[in-house]
This record gives C-alpha cells, structure tokens and sequence, in this order.
C-alpha cells in the first residue's frame, strides 16, 4: 500500500496548508482535505493546486463543502449539513496520499467527534506543524500528548516560520520526537519558491518511513 501521511496542526491558521501543498508536492502525491469550511475565498484544495505543482486530478475532491468559514460542527449545523465521520474512509490511489486536518487536533466535525478520534481510526501517520514563534512550545507539547495518548502513530514535528533554535530544540527533546525540518517565511510564495524551500530543509524520505 502506498504511504498515507495525514498533516495537522497545532492551531489554525500557522501555514499547514502551504507545507501539505510542499509535501504532496515534493512525494509527487494526491492531495486530499475530507472537509472544507468557508468557500468564499480560495479553499485549501485550491491553494494546494496553485502551489504544489500537481495536476488538477491528484487533488481529490472534499467529502463535505460547507459554506460557512466556521469549525465543521458549526458550519455544518448553519448549512444545514450532516457529517456522516463513519463516512471518512481514507481513499484509495496508487501513489502517496496527503491529508490534511482542520486547525488543530481538537477541532469538532460534530458535537461528538473531534479530527482526532477521525484519525485514531485511521491509523495513518501523523506530520505535526507547528509555528515556531511565541507559545509554540506549549501548544506543540499539549498536541504530542494528544497523539501520543491515543497511540497515533507520529513522524515528527515540520515546524513553520522564523528560526527559532531553542524552541525547536526543547519541543523535539520533550516531546521525545523527530524534527522533520522547518519551512521558512517565503517573501514570494509560488510553486517553485515553495518547491525549492522545501528541498533544502526537509528529507522526503523521512515521511515514507515508520513513525520512529
């Protein structure tokens, strides 16, 4: 079976979109987003196209397309949508599969089901982004418990933003996990920039691999 790597996050909002796109790009991958909130402004699905260099066939369409720019719960609760999570299979593609969460590991699909139950199921390796300026520590430290505490498979943390050695350092000594590299702040963010930062800071094969 080709390898299936789900990318969250520590919060919303921190570049996991940009670094799935560099990822499944990089792999030469499908891209995958089960469900999307707020589709006035470009979706992930779409910034992923515009920056990961893929065709428009190896990014699959999303299960749910809720409207309003909310947590799934809630978007879907206004849009007057039902979020089957038994229907979240992963899908099935001959090549390396990239999927992408919502926010961070926490976030509802309804009122009873988080991202993280989803992906305890799954079974799938985990990347954990994480910003690297203030609070990062705590935020990535209280997510690898997560992940950790359900047995989760992890691969490492892909943190995104400035250097920040010491906070880097202390995260990956801790939390007891692998630094898979760090994506730095493009001035011009494009496909190519985006491919040419990946390259010099991360390794590919280190996400092909078992969780360490």
């Amino acid at each position: 079976m080709s390898a299936r790597i789900v990318v969250t996050g520590t919060d919303t909002g921190i570049g996991k979109t940009v670094f799935a796109a560099a990822l499944a790009g990089a792999l030469d991958a499908t891209y995958w987003k089960p469900v999307q909130s707020g589709l006035e402004d470009e979706t992930d699905s779409g910034a992923v196209q515009r920056l990961s260099g893929l065709a428009a066939d190896r990014i699959l369409p999303e299960r749910y397309r809720l409207k309003t720019p909310a947590s799934p719960h809630l978007a879907a609760e206004i849009d007057g949508v039902d979020i089957d999570v038994a229907a979240l299979e992963l899908p099935s593609v001959p090549r390396p599969l990239v999927v992408e969460g919502a926010g961070g590991l926490m976030v509802p699909l309804t009122r009873e089901t988080t991202y993280i139950d989803v992906f305890v199921r799954w079974g799938a390796p985990l990347v954990l982004c994480a910003r690297t300026s203030l609070g990062t520590i705590n935020h990535t430290l209280l997510s690898i418990e997560a992940i950790r505490a359900r047995d989760i498979p992890l691969l490492g943390v892909a943190f995104l933003g400035d250097e920040n050695l010491d906070s880097e350092q202390i995260i990956v000594e801790l939390g007891h996990t692998r630094r898979l590299g760090r994506l730095p702040r493009l001035e011009r963010l494009d496909a190519a920039a985006l491919r040419a930062a990946f390259a010099a800071a991360f390794e590919p094969r280190d996400f092909l691999g078992d969780a360490p």
